[in-house]
């Protein structure tokens, strides 16, 4: 368990500092009602988190170890395929950086965010966890590396709801502070948020080199054993 636990801790941290997810709660917390917005956003995030790491856990059953006590080699395979997955998007990230000054993209909705309503705050933390690509990528690839760890059942969720505590770290903490300090607390948030913004694709490039550099040498290391 404790190795499953080392192997994914790195995605979830991964996970955790994705700007977007960050910048939408700290939206929704300015906003009217925005602590129950905020709490509404981390509740469906956490939801669509275990969801998909669920999903993949379920897929895997049955796909046991090796006799060896090794991941099997659909393991291994899967681990390169989401390593060079997440390298291409480090590349992407990369040449999509904003140049010369240029003030970086904000999604369509993220404009609309101060008339979303709790349900629709909800609704935008379980898209931003269990529908957008890069996040999906992550979660399926701890889910991955549980599933050849040779657990029983109850490690496996286990070390799965770890996995979804420390991802989520990201989107509570403002919602913490929030709920803390209330009023006090925006000018700090308001720090983070543009902070974050602006260096949004060099973040998103480093996280993507490290953690595909990472699954690609975790599969190669399966395949030599």
């Amino acid at each position: 368990m404790g190795r499953a636990l080392g192997d994914v801790l790195p995605l979830a941290v991964a996970v955790a500092i994705f700007p977007v997810p960050v910048i939408a709660v700290v939206l929704l917390l300015g906003s009217d009602r925005g602590r129950l917005k905020g709490v509404a956003f981390v509740a469906a995030w956490c939801v669509g988190l275990a969801g998909v790491g669920a999903v993949v856990l379920l897929v895997a059953a049955g796909l046991d170890p090796n006799d060896e006590g090794e991941p099997a080699a659909w393991v291994n395979a899967l681990l390169l395929g989401l390593g060079l997955v997440c390298l291409a998007y480090a590349l992407k990230q990369w040449r999509g950086r904003p140049r010369g000054g240029e003030d970086p993209p904000s999604p369509t909705w993220m404009r609309t965010i101060d008339d979303f309503t709790p349900a629709k705050a909800g609704g935008a933390g379980l898209a931003l966890s269990a529908l957008n690509p890069k996040n999906v990528l992550l979660v399926a690839a701890a889910a991955t590396e549980i599933a050849g760890a040779g657990l029983s059942a109850g490690r496996e969720v286990g070390v799965l709801l770890l996995f979804v505590l420390v991802a989520s770290l990201g989107v509570l903490t403002p919602v913490a502070v929030a709920l803390a300090l209330g009023e006090r607390s925006r000018e700090s948030l308001d720090r983070v948020r543009t902070w974050m913004a602006r260096n949004n694709a060099v973040i998103m490039t480093v996280l993507f080199l490290l953690i595909g550099a990472k699954l690609v040498g975790d599969a190669i290391s399966g395949f030599s054993s």
